[in-house]
């Protein structure tokens, strides 16, 4: 993975496969979090519920269509 395969900074579309770039890209270390909190304008809140989706369920749990599939009450 490198820089190229992150999303473009002004994404507003957040597809699974995005976010999981996102997260991969952070875990890898092309990214850190704070970087991308900032590049991408998302809340430390959401990343950590896309790198706990990621980890427990793998990128479809990233899905708007599988939310509820995966997250727990």
């Amino acid at each position: 993975m490198t820089q190229a395969d992150l999303p473009p900074a002004r994404t507003k579309r957040w597809v699974a496969s995005r976010k999981a770039a996102v997260v991969r890209g952070v875990a890898y270390g092309l990214i850190t979090q704070s970087d991308a909190l900032k590049r991408y304008q998302i809340s430390e809140d959401e990343f950590h519920e896309w790198v706990k989706a990621v980890s427990e369920h793998g990128e479809d749990a990233l899905k708007a269509t599988a939310l509820q599939k995966y997250r727990q009450p």
